[in-house]
């Protein structure tokens, strides 16, 4: 008998390569899903085309990864926190809702275990699990010699944070921070975290930032190390044009977006960071909590007494 046709009727599958425990994982999932299309339950199974030889003998579809975001209803990643990075950046513009499974090491944002997969994966297609949006955001670059490098750099996005350093030495650079054209500071320090709520507990947290909520419209500005001690975090609203300045030597600075893509900067550039208007879309198992994820992940104290009655 045919299921009712879900609303995800095209879903794709992601998967961190060259780990036998994600490809294991990632034909389980496979096999679920091409069982659910047999079934009529949803239309089309893809995979990116780099992925081919992961999944030997299945009857997927192939795809490079811009057809993949452009047709998919729903995107599964197996793996770990890095592999959803990756795949979050390359889905938000196409609104492609993420259901994460855990095959790494923290599984901060892929939160569904791989024996609880056929569960949740009915109860996704079946319309039972909100979807969760997560800010991200953009960073351009603007040259002050436009002839040294490349130019402009091409829009980036980033879902936990951007990130600019000296990745070549231990020496501190300078820079200043801006928001909408106002004026933050001056900073003598190692470099700058600019973080999401999803990134707050991340990079931004080893550097003493604050814990943000997921559901907050507001981003983290997180020095690092900075020689002043009065230099200290600030979280200011979502939505304004972050502006930091490099000055002074910049000898091996570079901004990087979720510590995956990386470009070189030189002194007197620029990055502006804005949110973007594509959010970020994720998929929470039924028991999914923000506070049960921080006090299991990050070791936060303990639950409440036994016989404390919960309010």
């Amino acid at each position: 008998m045919s299921q009712a046709q879900s609303s995800y009727s095209t879903v794709a599958i992601i998967g961190k390569r060259g780990d036998a425990r994600v490809a294991e994982t990632l034909r389980a999932v496979a096999v679920a899903l091409l069982a659910r299309r047999q079934s009529g339950q949803i239309q089309a199974v893809l995979a990116p085309a780099e992925d081919r030889p992961e999944m030997p003998g299945l009857d997927l579809e192939f795809v490079p990864l811009d057809e993949l975001a452009a047709r998919s209803r729903l995107a599964i990643v197996v793996g770990g926190d890095g592999t959803l990075l990756g795949a979050g950046r390359a889905l938000a513009p196409h609104g492609v809702p993420i259901l994460g499974v855990n095959r790494g090491r923290l599984g901060f944002m892929v939160d569904v275990l791989p024996e609880d997969l056929g569960g949740t994966l009915d109860s996704v297609l079946n319309g039972e699990l909100a979807v969760e949006e997560r800010l991200l955001l953009e960073a351009r670059l603007r040259r002050a010699h436009p002839d040294i490098g490349a130019g402009e750099l091409p829009l980036l996005r980033a879902v936990n944070d951007v990130v600019v350093r000296n990745q070549a030495s231990i020496r501190m650079i300078e820079f200043e921070t801006w928001l909408d054209g106002e004026f933050i500071s001056e900073h003598r320090a190692d470099g700058i975290v600019v973080a999401t709520p999803t990134g707050s507990t991340a990079y931004a947290l080893s550097g003493g930032g604050p814990v943000l909520h997921p559901s907050l419209s507001a981003v983290a500005l997180v020095p690092i190390c900075p020689h002043t001690l009065s230099d200290r975090p600030i979280v200011v609203p979502a939505g304004g044009t972050i502006r930091i300045v490099l000055r002074g030597e910049a000898g091996g600075v570079n901004v990087t977006c979720d510590g995956q893509v990386s470009v070189v900067l030189n002194s007197g550039d620029a990055v502006e960071i804005t949110s973007s208007p594509h959010p970020l879309r994720l998929i929470h198992p039924r028991n999914y909590s923000f506070f049960e994820l921080l006090r299991s992940k990050l070791h936060w104290g303990r639950g409440p007494s036994a016989n404390v009655e919960r309010i």
